[in-house]
């Protein structure tokens, strides 16, 4: 389900990663792990912004059921922030695959009326997982 590019090599649990995956599809996807300088590149020539972010999802219309979705990039770098949160940076990471894979799927925070937010605040209940970045700005 994960086709895992690890470009930082980062020690991962890629089992508990497909674990959330497949609570929320049932698709093949890609996940790039990264660093800041990496995603800050990528992130400038896709969206215009030149400054690194923590996640980047490319969600693809897929012909055919064995073609993956898309693909999540993610800075590691920006794990240390679980730790600043008082929680680890594997779970950051989760936190941040779910937010990529929502958006993979089709929620966007930025124009929905709050479905995205929800979904996500159910599935971090559902893995008990500390609060997310986009949960994180609510308050």
């Amino acid at each position: 389900m994960i086709e895992l590019d690890n470009q930082a090599q980062f020690k991962i649990n890629l089992e508990e990663l497909e674990k959330i995956a497949k609570k929320i599809t049932d698709k093949n996807f890609e996940l790039i792990l990264v660093d800041n300088a990496t995603i800050e590149q990528i992130n400038k020539e896709y969206r215009n912004i030149k400054k690194p972010t923590d996640v980047l999802s490319f969600p693809i219309d897929a012909i055919c059921e064995e073609m993956p979705i898309g693909s999540i990039i993610i800075s590691v770098d920006f794990l240390e922030r679980g730790v600043e949160y008082g929680h680890s940076k594997e779970d950051e990471l989760k936190l941040l695959l779910i937010h990529g894979l929502l958006h993979l799927i089709g929620y966007d925070h930025e124009n929905d009326n709050g479905e995205m937010r929800e979904k996500e605040k159910e599935l971090i209940k559902f893995f008990d997982l500390p609060e997310s970045l986009i949960i994180r700005n609510e308050k």
